[in-house]
């Protein structure tokens, strides 16, 4: 018997907080990164951690809020934990590959593009073994199109935020990549969960696994309190703001002023003043060196 499915079960609730939980985490993420590339080798590396952090738990939470809403008529819904928390691990490593690939090669071409997928197939993993880690009286089915199209445009719009995430433009610029991702991920979402088909089987047997009010303290607690503490770290970052490198400080040396002008090296070597030399000029004859005796 094929289940009733209701993805809206608290209205517009909880697709509007999702959506803010993806944008949210989209931003710190997309600005550690823009971030991580105006510092040195040395810091780049944090940077790009926290970035992935972010955006990991920010689309874990996304993904897991919109499951609030997530009912099925004729048999209850509960959630296995180690596939649910696996969920956030894949997702947290997977976009962290695609993050420190463009991290340390640039958001153009090659790097770009691989950045991009591994991100976006990151976001696609999370969602499908969460998805996974569903328990009810029942079995799942995907249409494989669907499927597909989610996969797209999660790698489109990862590809997509990594570009924007690149150009070092200022903050407006990765807010507006962060909605862009936010909407794009959370379309993501629901194109999974429109490509999916619950067949119930209408027997008496326990579900196990915990209800989805059980992974809300945690979901909250955990990610979101972290999402918070990245958001102080960004905010209190005067570069984050700005956009733009520092002006790099000038190289001192003991005994050398800063910004001192040093002169080209002359083409012809000087020679060091000596004794006058008399200049024998044409038609003069030779004079001696001793004195002329008196007559």
């Amino acid at each position: 018997m094929q289940g009733t499915v209701d993805d809206f079960s608290y209205g517009a609730v909880t697709p509007l907080v999702a959506f803010l939980m993806a944008c949210l985490g989209g931003a710190l993420g997309l600005r550690c990164t823009t971030r991580s590339l105006l510092v040195s080798q040395s810091r780049r590396p944090a940077w790009l951690a926290l970035g992935s952090a972010a955006i990991g738990s920010g689309i874990w939470t996304m993904h897991f809020v919109a499951m609030m809403g997530f009912t099925v008529a004729e048999t209850p819904v509960h959630f296995d934990k180690p596939l649910t928390y696996a969920s956030l691990a894949i997702a947290i490593i997977m976009v962290g590959v695609g993050i420190f690939i463009v991290g340390y090669r640039g958001a153009t071409g090659t790097a770009l593009f691989t950045g991009g997928t591994i991100t976006g197939l990151g976001i696609a993993s999370m969602h499908y073994l969460g998805m996974a880690g569903i328990r009810l009286d029942g079995r799942l089915e995907y249409n494989t199109v669907a499927v597909a199209v989610s996969v797209v445009i999660a790698v489109v719009a990862a590809t997509t935020a990594l570009w924007a995430a690149g150009q070092v433009r200022g903050f407006l610029w990765s807010v507006g990549a962060s909605l862009v991702m936010g909407l794009a991920v959370t379309g993501m979402h629901y194109t999974g969960m429109a490509a999916l088909t619950v067949h119930v089987h209408g027997s008496a047997t326990a579900v196990g696994g915990s209800p989805p009010a059980a992974l809300l303290a945690p979901m909250l607690i955990g990610p979101l309190t972290f999402l918070l503490l990245a958001g102080v770290v960004v905010m209190v970052d005067p570069l984050m703001i700005a956009g733009r490198p520092a002006r790099p400080p000038q190289e001192r040396k003991p005994g050398v002023p800063a910004g001192a002008f040093v002169p080209h090296p002359r083409r012809h070597p000087v020679v060091p003043a000596g004794p006058p030399r008399i200049r024998q000029g044409a038609g003069q004859g030779h004079h001696s060196s001793r004195t002329p005796q008196n007559r």
